[in-house]
């Protein structure tokens, strides 16, 4: 199962066309022969969610990998990609200011800064190694664009949006997280499909309304505005909360699986991703509805 972040495209953190995570690992003496999966003949590796049994006791028993990833550096390694993205953002707000004397200029240092964030997020994404510098990077000039766009909108829309939004990102996370832990969502291939595909989509049109916006002026086809803009808002938003299924698959498969200690930067990194697309769709939703009333 890939994710639908970019950064876990590339890596096996699960099952893919019958085939099992091995992450490149080196075979030992007397291992499995050439060209066979490292874990095939473990019984996790028939199941992703099925512990593994001792062979004399018949209790459940976790695998043992030295240098294994853990829930714990992956709570640790998104604690500290978010912290990054707060401090900025926080750093944003107070030094660049969007009142109309200084707005051209906020506003050029956002967007600069919202290009670097892209740039970098798509050379890690194609990167074979996690790289905590890019993605540091990554994290500081997306808090960078953050603040600017936080702070006009809390400067022209409402004061309130931010902590809205901010309150409506971390319950969007809470459910999907309590939803995936009871199994009440099954990310199966059919789901990442269907998620995929409603997510090329949505980009599709966004971009597709930016372009008739920029040469037509206004908002374009209306995506960003009025009913469709609220009905797209909200797509968005629950698109956000399968992207982060598919991201808290990744990570369980990522620890039962074995995957090395340096992939957590990735679970970090594709959580922060998702955690920043739903903050901004909920900001533009409660701008659309700030603006209506």
């Amino acid at each position: 199962m890939r994710s639908s972040n970019p950064v876990f495209s590339r890596r096996g953190f699960s099952r893919d066309n019958g085939g099992y995570a091995g992450f490149n690992a080196q075979q030992p003496a007397g291992g499995p022969a050439a060209g066979t999966d490292p874990y095939a003949q473990n019984p996790y590796a028939t199941n992703p969610y099925a512990p593994q049994q001792d062979v004399q006791t018949g209790l459940p028993q976790a695998p043992a990998r030295p240098g294994a990833m853990t829930i714990d550096d992956v709570v640790t390694r998104t604690a500290i990609t978010l912290g990054t993205v707060f401090v900025t953002a926080t750093l944003a707000w107070l030094l660049l200011p969007v009142d109309p004397a200084n707005l051209g200029k906020s506003y050029g240092i956002g967007i600069g800064a919202a290009l670097v964030a892209f740039v970098l997020a798509m050379v890690q994404a194609f990167k074979r190694k996690a790289s905590p510098a890019l993605i540091l990077g990554y994290a500081a000039f997306e808090g960078v664009f953050l603040g600017v766009i936080s702070s006009a909108v809390s400067t022209y829309v409402t004061a309130g949006a931010v902590p809205q939004a901010v309150l409506g990102t971390m319950a969007v996370f809470a459910g999907v997280l309590i939803a995936y832990k009871m199994r009440w969502i099954r990310v199966t291939r059919r789901f990442y499909g269907f998620v995929m595909a409603a997510a090329i989509g949505f980009v599709l049109l966004m971009a597709v309304n930016a372009l008739f916006a920029l040469f037509g002026g206004g908002d374009g086809l209306g995506f960003r505005s009025g009913g469709l803009g609220i009905m797209f808002g909200v797509i968005g938003i629950i698109l956000g909360a399968c992207f982060l299924a598919l991201d808290f698959k990744q990570v369980e498969d990522g620890i039962t699986y074995g995957a090395p200690r340096e992939e957590s930067w990735l679970a970090a990194f594709g959580l922060t991703m998702t955690l920043v697309w739903i903050y901004l769709e909920f900001l533009r939703l409660i701008s659309i509805l700030q603006g209506d009333d």
